[in-house]
């Protein structure tokens, strides 16, 4: 029996053990009081991926910081400045959080519903017949 990209997450939480594990658990959580309808995926051979009409972000743990790593990060208003990791790319932008940090919940959620508004306008882009 294959695993779920959840229950993957699940594992993936318990197998950190630590303030990683509860860290990614939270934020986790709160991708999806933002959006009830996001889509988790497993990739990159280990990666959470929260997804709704094309990705959201990641969540990639290392020994120091849990990161959120938004696709389109670029392209989004982050009035509260949560984005503090690669911000000289074009396109993507990332949060680390580090251990004891307390996360924004309600700035996060609006850079949640951000992303899913971009992907969604870009979903109906392509669905629009082109002009000649």
């Amino acid at each position: 029996m294959t695993e779920t990209p959840s229950q993957l997450i699940d594992g993936r939480i318990a197998e950190l053990g630590d303030w990683r594990g509860a860290t990614l658990a939270h934020v986790r959580a709160l991708i999806r009081q933002a959006d009830p309808e996001v889509v988790e995926e497993w990739k990159w051979r280990g990666v959470p991926v929260w997804s709704h009409d094309g990705i959201i972000c990641t969540g990639e743990t290392y020994k120091a910081v849990v990161k959120l790593t938004f696709a389109k990060g670029a392209a989004l208003e982050d009035p509260r400045g949560l984005f503090n990791s690669s911000l000289d790319g074009n396109v993507r932008r990332a949060i680390d959080i580090h251990e004891g940090e307390e996360v924004d919940e309600a700035a996060l959620k609006a850079l949640v519903l951000a992303a899913v508004a971009l992907n969604k306008a870009a979903a109906e882009a392509r669905k629009r017949p082109r002009k000649a």
